[in-house]
Order: structure tokens, then sequence, then C-alpha cells
């Protein structure tokens, strides 16, 4: 396979990951919903979370998105005694997101928060938003003494023990197992996936969402050491394949599912992939430079790749991509601006 890591690696660091502008910003907005939500309900006398980060923001596997199109969720975790009425009596789902998006309200924001089935939403005009999973912690004893604790979920009918946070640790040890540069390219080529799948705007309602990515990619993740562009078409090779058989996949960390077989966007992503696919098989044979990074440009409905420097080469450019004139940082650190917090 014609040797396009060092375009896909500055491809993957400049157009993909998020810059540390940007982690900055998604910090500052975490935050400030924490903050806003905090005095809601001190202003009203009630008992303040515990707060988690979850999701692709918690995974670190957000990417960019040209219209700030970004899902930053922020799991708020109240004690059982917090989540109670006057009278001591439990509150319900729908009470307990009430509260919360009652005490988010503070006459400021352009847009009201709203209640989902399973969290509390909060939209900004910038084009992102804040999604707030309310969860109550259940504490027992058994008889020696010992401590649990167990989340439940405010759902749409009802208390659903959960705890995203599980799916934080799965992810977290899907990195971790892998040997390859220390789990860097798994990290990669779940952005890079999900960078495609959301890569044309029309895409982006009809495709998966980023955990059925990221459970896809982790489950036939295909390492290739030092090149992330045939780890990436490896890897979704092996998607494909298992799509072909069967479009149900699994939760990663219950008994349930995040799509059940026959599933709409599943079927989507298919598609698209397959169709990818199809593109790279110029791959197959003898290309030229410019046309694998064509190829890959297609793919990304990008001009990325095509406006990438051309590397010396004594035999007009097709130099299997070993000869390079500039040089990109393949070890660019996966850092967050908010601390110093490495990534996974």
């Amino acid at each position: 396979m014609f040797d396009c890591h060092k375009d896909m690696t500055a491809f993957h660091n400049e157009k993909v990951t998020l810059t540390g502008t940007d982690r900055m910003e998604m910090h500052a907005r975490r935050n400030a919903g924490r903050t806003r939500l905090n005095n809601g309900l001190d202003r009203a006398g009630h008992g303040l979370p515990d707060h988690h980060s979850q999701g692709s923001y918690a995974m670190h596997t957000m990417v960019q998105d040209a219209d700030c199109d970004y899902d930053i969720d922020d799991g708020a975790y109240f004690s059982r005694e917090d989540l109670q009425d006057d009278n001591d009596n439990d509150l319900t789902p729908e009470q307990a997101k009430e509260r919360v998006r009652a005490a988010l309200e503070d006459g400021r924001l352009l847009y009201p928060a709203k209640i989902h089935n399973n969290c509390v939403r909060q939209p900004y005009p910038q084009g992102y938003h804040i999604d707030i999973p309310v969860y109550r912690t259940l504490v027992q004893w058994d008889d020696n003494g010992n401590r649990t604790e167990t989340y439940e979920l405010a759902s749409s009918k009802e208390w659903q023990v959960s705890d995203a946070r599980e799916v934080t640790r799965w992810f977290k040890r899907c990195v971790s197992d892998r040997t390859e540069e220390g789990g860097r390219q798994l990290r990669y080529v779940v952005r890079l996936t999900k960078a495609f799948a959301r890569s044309r705007k029309d895409w982006k309602e009809k495709t998966c969402s980023g955990i059925v990515l990221t459970r896809l990619v982790c489950d036939e993740f295909a390492a290739v050491p030092a090149r992330d562009d045939e780890a990436l078409r490896k890897t979704w090779q092996a998607i494909s394949a298992r799509l072909a058989k069967s479009l149900e996949v699994k939760h990663p960390v219950n008994d349930g599912n995040l799509a059940d077989d026959g599933d709409t966007k599943v079927t989507f992503f298919r598609d698209k992939i397959d169709w990818a696919l199809g593109k790279l098989t110029i791959f197959d044979g003898i290309c030229t430079r410019a046309e694998a990074r064509q190829a890959w440009d297609e793919v990304f409905d990008s001009t990325f790749f095509g406006k990438q420097p051309v590397p010396p080469s004594g035999n007009g450019g097709n130099d299997g991509g070993k000869a390079a004139a500039f040089k990109v940082d393949e070890n660019k650190d996966d850092r967050r601006n908010d601390g110093g917090g490495m990534y996974g």
C-alpha cells in the first residue's frame, strides 16, 4: 500500500483532533456550565452534585467540526437525599431533570435548557451544547459493614442502573491494552473514523453515534506500526466485513445493544465505509503519490492531502512515499491544555 502515513498523521493533527485552543474552550465551557448549575441549585436551596465528564470529551476522541456542533457530556451525580422533595420523597426521573433544568435558568442565556430522555441539554448560540445526565447515588451496607454504591440515571420513565464512567474506563482499557505506540494509533483511528462518518454535512444526522463508531473501531482495530493510513484502511475493511454479517453492536459494559440488527444509522455508515473502501482500491495496484492523495481527499471530502508538499524524488514522485521534504511530528502529544492531564 502506497505510504501516506505522514500525510495522514498531518491530516489528523491539523484537521481532525481538537487544537489546543479548542480544548481550552471546551474546558472553559464545561466549567461554566457546572458553575451555572451549582449556582442555580444553591439559590433554590438544593444540594450540589459531583460532576464527572463522560462521552467523547472524557475519552478524548472529539473531532473538529466546522459548525461548532460539539456535544459536551457532563454527568451530575447527586446523593439520593439531595434528590428528594420537602417530605423526603424521592423525586421521579422527570422531577430530577426538571430541578436541573430550572437551576440552569439565570436569564442570561439566549436558549433555554431542555429536558431530553436521558439528560438535560443546554444549547449555546455558537452551535455547541452541554448534555447533563442526572444520576443519583444509592449507598448500601452489607452485614460486614462493607459499603457499596449503585448509580441510577434519570431516564425517560424510570431510574435506570447506569454509570457512563464505566464506558470511559472501558475505552481507556482498550487503549492501554494496545502495545502499538501505547494505544496512540487506536485513538487516532477512532478520531479519523468519526471525522469520516461526519465529513459531509448531510451525513451527520444519518450516521452512527460516536459510541457506536468507537465500539466498532475498538472491536476491529488492526494495528500497523508507523502506518496510520494502513491501520485505518485495514480497520475499515474489518468493520465492513463484520457489518456485512450483522449490524448489531453490543454495549461495551452492559447486556444491552447500542444498535440492533437492521439499525438504519449503522446501515448508512456501512454503505459509506464500503464506498470509501472502493475508492481506496487504488492502493491495490501501483499508483502515484498524486493519485494516492486524491483518493484520501475524496474519502474525507477534503483538499488537504493534495496540497501537501511533494517530497524530493528521482522518479517523478512515485517513490512509495518514503522520501519527505517536510517533517511531521508523528508523536504529537495527546495533552490537554486544561492542567496538563494526559489523554487516556
